[in-house]
């Protein structure tokens, strides 16, 4: 009778022993974040695992993919170790410099694209509809909105400039980097004066202190803090964002923007002192309020 600890290392075994690893180190994900790991390591789609269950890699793989287990083990993202995260469908080019980005975001690009939608019935038709993305990270907003509304013009700001690359390759990557124009500065800091858009979108800081001292460690030893602490109760960028919107956005343009819930309901009040209309808050699949919608006018 063969010993277990003389089976060959194939495809399953080695999932099944990551995942077992993953799970007792507290991973939410530990067969995902194992196969995400594998089939990067041997360079395939995850679901061509699936067919090679029986298969042994090879050294190189192997060696490969122990390394990317121990990160994985010690705490690192997957998304930073093997370099990318799908979002909307497209895959994503991230690093320690950007924020990795997470499902709830893409309520912030369905209702983006359902309010375009809308726009482009009553919009000037001599021109495209333009956004502005503030705080744009990896460009995962902007690029997924590029993507699937082809009459629009956008404007990505980052104060990062290792993120602004990153944002750069990914449009570039994914075609849509020539409707977006990419500019480094400190929220609409570098916009030209009486500069407007249709519509702006923003995923800010919006982490308390106090919160970010309570998050895993997966996210505070990785994730750049920058991009996820505003001051005070976590609101201070979404309101100057807010109070700028009589500035920034054309009669009838809409903001959206997203939160946490814990500081939905004084975001919505924030919005409204803001003298924006049909202010609105709109839930995730997680039943949380997570994106605030208003409109300038109305």
């Amino acid at each position: 009778m063969t010993n277990v600890s003389d089976a060959p290392w194939t495809i399953l075994r080695l999932l099944e022993w990551t995942t077992q690893f993953f799970k007792d180190r507290g991973s939410p994900s530990p067969r995902l974040d194992a196969e995400v790991l594998l089939a990067h390591a041997r360079q395939c789609e995850r679901i061509d695992l699936y067919a090679a269950f029986a298969e042994v890699p090879d050294d190189e793989v192997r060696v490969g993919f122990r390394e990317m287990v121990r990160r994985r083990g010690a705490g690192m993202p997957v998304a930073y170790i093997v370099g990318h995260k799908e979002f909307y469908s497209l895959k994503f080019r991230v690093d320690e410099s950007t924020l990795i980005p997470r499902p709830e975001t893409e309520h912030l690009v369905i209702e983006s694209l359902d309010r375009l939608k809308a726009m482009r019935e009553t919009a000037p038709e001599d021109r495209p509809l333009r956004i502005l993305d503030l705080g744009t990270g990896s460009g995962a907003i902007a690029i997924s909105i590029a993507k699937h509304a082809a009459d629009v013009e956008i404007t990505a700001v980052d104060i990062s400039e290792p993120a602004l690359e990153i944002a750069k390759w990914n449009a570039a990557k994914i075609g849509v980097q020539d409707r977006i124009e990419f500019l480094r500065g400190d929220l609409f800091e570098p916009l030209a004066t009486g500069r407007r858009f249709d519509l702006i979108v923003s995923n800010p800081p919006y982490v308390s202190t106090t919160e970010y001292e309570a998050l895993d460690a997966e996210v505070k030893d990785h994730e750049p803090k920058t991009a996820l602490v505003a001051d005070g109760e976590g609101t201070a960028l979404i309101g100057k964002i807010l109070k700028a919107c009589d500035q920034l956005l054309e009669p009838g343009g809409s903001v959206l923007i997203e939160l946490s819930p814990m500081i939905a309901d004084r975001c919505l009040e924030m919005a409204r002192a803001a003298g924006l209309s049909e202010v609105v808050l709109m839930k995730d699949l997680a039943g949380h309020q997570r994106v605030l919608g208003a409109v300038l006018g109305g």
